[in-house]
């Protein structure tokens, strides 16, 4: 493997020989003299450091045994970085396609300026590897294809200053631009959602401690995106403090939606949003709603019991795309509400016996436990309390303690009644089809949830300024974008199909192009390994690519690499004769 230096030859006391081979002069060090008793003379033994720079008679490209030989020597800063002899292609040219397709390359060359490969990259990186630590950049970019100017390989110093220069100004021209594409005259659910990351946190103002997900007693931020659930796209995200609740912040997104410019859409939320002051906000800028209400509230567990046992095996209620039964009712959501809306109640036979076991479960462990406390000095609270009947010998006094629990049964067997019942509130006029429907499409965000936490190494920032940690989120979002396409595609291809592939997942599909590979030849020309296999077609079929496509790609990238290593080594020459 050659470096991508040059170097003085080395004087070494007749140590260093030359030898021309079809028009190259390699250069040679002897590192030993073997003796030949029956020959009685000493043999040299010699290894190659490099080769002698044409036309430069005193300058050489060392290879990697120079640095073993001459581990002392201090080579000159690298220009461009050497890159592996066995490149990765085809998740590349795939993401490549889907950035040229939504214009990205432009729209950032425009917004981020001369480092908008260096972005791109970063966000490739992150979907390829799933992971966004920089100090690992260096190892992808060493052998894959890039959209750097010239393909240069940039270390992870040079990835850490990039993070820390990135300006809010530039991320809000992004966003801008980006929403300002849609078509804001066309009716669309917008479905919302937020999770929230741990921070390996020096001084960041939003990491705080909050109520994370999966306690762990980290400090957090918190993460949320707007997604078009019509045209399966992310629309914007935003970053707020760990110690803010999703109900909350909720009224602050829909005033950012309203500032780009949608009007004519719902959204989509989660159960975590459920609040009467956030249901009026919606109602005063003019949005419907699609909601999950929480089963076991008074007001929609009395309208499941009310409507109970009167739709559930009726054929015409079922809705088999969910294995559900569903009906619809009107009421208002609170006394003083202006409107009635549309409460969709669905039933599912497995749900209800799931949740009947997990409840009757946990009763039984609460249960264990009152026997456990039995004569003990403990006062019993939560759930025990709203289940039980708690008896006490001398309850109030000093020596208070727990005797036995009698179960609330009628409170008990009202829950056991609501099992496998849940509610979904719309604004709209809909069937309970319509809203499960509208509602179920939520998946597609929560997948870049998971995605972005899972599949984008995006769980822990690993940053230690505002700076770096604003910059890194928005090249996840961009990704984002990117790994929700890839997603789209591999998902309708597949629906097109009679049968289900393993392999049309986002991870496995990554997995099975990163198998396209360009190998290095002895005239330092990449070359595909060898062709495309069926199941690969069948992949790049979902983004309109065929195995010609690659072909033409990789003969392309060969090209310019092969460009690149020329420019490179005669602008090395250059400089190094400057300084002779």
């Amino acid at each position: 493997m050659y470096l991508d230096c040059t170097i003085k030859i080395p004087d070494s006391n007749g140590k260093i020989t030359k030898k021309t081979i079809k028009g190259t002069t390699y250069i040679y060090y002897e590192y030993a003299r073997i003796y030949l008793k029956d020959k009685k003379y000493n043999t040299p033994r010699r290894i190659c450091i490099g080769k002698q720079i044409p036309g430069q008679p005193a300058l050489m490209l060392p290879n990697d045994k120079f640095l073993k030989i001459f581990p002392q020597e201090i080579l000159p800063e690298e220009k461009q970085g050497y890159r592996s002899g066995c490149l990765r292609i085809g998740a590349y040219i795939v993401i490549r396609k889907v950035i040229s397709d939504y214009r990205l390359d432009l729209m950032l060359a425009r917004i981020v300026g001369k480092d908008a490969g260096l972005f791109l990259d970063l966000a490739a990186y992150t979907i390829i590897t799933e992971g966004n630590a920089a100090q690992y950049y260096p190892d992808y970019a060493f052998n894959h294809p890039l959209m750097t100017e010239d393909m240069r390989i940039y270390s992870d110093s040079k990835v850490s200053d990039f993070l820390s220069r990135t300006t809010t100004d530039q991320r809000i021209l992004f966003l801008n631009e980006w929403n300002e594409k849609r078509d804001h005259r066309e009716r669309i659910y917008i479905s919302y959602d937020s999770t929230n990351k741990n921070s390996q946190a020096g001084d960041i103002d939003l990491v705080e401690f909050g109520h994370p997900k999966d306690d762990q007693g980290k400090e957090i931020f918190n993460y949320s995106i707007a997604y078009d659930r019509n045209n399966r796209e992310p629309l914007f995200y935003e970053s707020y403090p760990g110690s803010i609740v999703d109900i909350s912040q909720l009224q602050y997104t829909l005033g950012k939606a309203k500032g780009y410019g949608y009007r004519r859409v719902g959204f989509i939320l989660d159960r975590g949003y459920f609040s009467k002051e956030n249901i009026r906000f919606m109602d005063d800028n003019g949005y419907d709603f699609v909601i999950m209400a929480k089963g076991m509230k008074k007001l929609v567990s009395d309208i499941i019991l009310e409507r109970r046992g009167s739709f559930e095996d009726d054929r015409k209620n079922s809705i088999r795309a969910y294995k559900v039964s569903g009906t619809t009712v009107r009421r208002k959501l609170y006394a003083d509400d202006e409107k009635e809306r549309y409460f969709h109640i669905y039933y599912s036979d497995s749900k209800r016996q799931s949740e009947r076991e997990k409840f009757e479960d946990k009763i039984d462990q609460m249960g264990k436990k009152l026997k456990d406390c039995m004569g003990l000095p403990v006062r019993l609270r939560g759930d025990f309390i709203k289940y039980f009947d708690l008896v006490y010998w001398h309850e109030g006094l000093e020596d208070e303690k727990f005797m036995s629990g009698i179960e609330k049964t009628e409170i008990i067997n009202r829950e056991i009644q609501l099992c496998g019942y849940f509610v979904i509130v719309t604004s709209d006029k809909m069937t309970a089809e319509e809203a499960l429907t509208l509602y179920k499409s939520r998946d597609g965000s929560e997948k870049l949830f998971l995605g972005d936490k899972s599949y984008l190494g995006a769980r822990s920032e690993r940053v230690y300024s505002n700076e770096s940690m604003d910059t890194k989120i928005f090249i996840e979002f961009v990704a984002t974008i990117i790994r929700s396409k890839i997603y789209t595609c591999l998902k309708d291809e597949m629906d097109r199909q009679e049968h289900r592939r393993n392999f049309m997942t986002v991870p496995a599909a990554i997995k099975e192009l990163e198998k396209i590979e360009m190998l290095k030849g002895a005239d330092n020309e990449y070359r595909l390994d060898y062709a495309v296999t069926a199941r690969q077609k069948e992949i790049l079929k979902a983004f309109g690519l065929t195995a010609s496509n690659v072909q033409k790609q990789a003969a392309a990238i060969s090209s310019d690499l092969e460009r690149i290593e020329v420019e490179e080594f005669e602008k090395a020459a250059n400089e190094q004769m400057k300084t002779l």
